[in-house]
């Protein structure tokens, strides 16, 4: 009879206890020679994009770092093997739902624009779209998908095409140019200040004023996005 009393006082305990809510992956940064749950789903994300190609478990191993550094490097970021914020983010997980609130059009788009600014002196590479080399469209495209999770057309023409046109661009917009040809054939991020951000043939990523003699005469206007 004690036993059962006991018993009934712990269970009717644990049920009373408000319910322990589990961490989502990306709340904590993971390394090597951790031992996790979240170790097992970084591996499931990681599988899902073609960087693991091991069973799953909760061993932050060798395999898993090298994973970890091959997605870091395909994306431009620091290849330190450890899946920090940045990490989660271009696997697309940010945390708990709290933490993962939708940023807005204006927070990604400026965003996108401190981004954009960590490919200086990239060099130009026609039809490239990796930090290995980008040409214009390709840069675009690149900083707009991995900062604000915003999916552009592959040429310039096409993303001219769409978006909404603006007078006054904020930073993040994009900026337009008539070069080579008739119509948009070149663009940039607007940056602020009348700067813009943009991967140019002559100079690779490069940051240029819209008041330049060169670009003044050619400039078509901007888009939001």
């Amino acid at each position: 009879m004690r036993k059962w009393i006991v018993a009934a006082t712990m269970a009717g305990a644990l049920l009373a206890s408000p319910a322990v809510g589990e961490a989502a992956l990306g709340d904590q940064t993971l390394k090597s020679g951790m031992k996790h749950q979240d170790v097992k789903e970084l591996q499931q994300a990681l599988k899902s994009k073609g960087y693991y190609h091991s069973s799953l478990d909760t061993t932050f191993g060798p395999l898993t770092k090298t994973a970890v550094i091959k997605l870091q490097k395909a994306h431009g970021l620091k290849a330190d093997g450890i899946a920090g914020k940045n990490t989660f983010r271009v696997l697309g997980k940010s945390g708990s739902p709290a933490a993962s609130k939708p940023a807005s059009s204006a927070s990604s788009k400026t965003n996108a624009a401190s981004y954009a600014q960590k490919f200086m002196r990239v060099p130009y590479k026609w039809g490239g779209t990796t930090p290995s080399g980008f040409d214009c469209s390709g840069f675009l495209g690149y900083v707009y998908r991995n900062s604000a999770n915003i999916s552009l057309p592959r040429t310039v023409s096409g993303i001219y095409s769409k978006g909404k046109r603006t007078s006054s661009p904020k930073v993040g917009d994009l900026v337009f140019f008539e070069t080579y040809k008739k119509g948009a054939s070149h663009a940039g991020i607007y940056l602020g200040g009348n700067q813009f951000i943009h991967s140019s043939s002559s100079a690779g990523v490069t940051i240029s004023s819209l008041r330049s003699t060169y670009w003044s005469k050619r400039y078509l206007g901007a888009k939001t996005y």
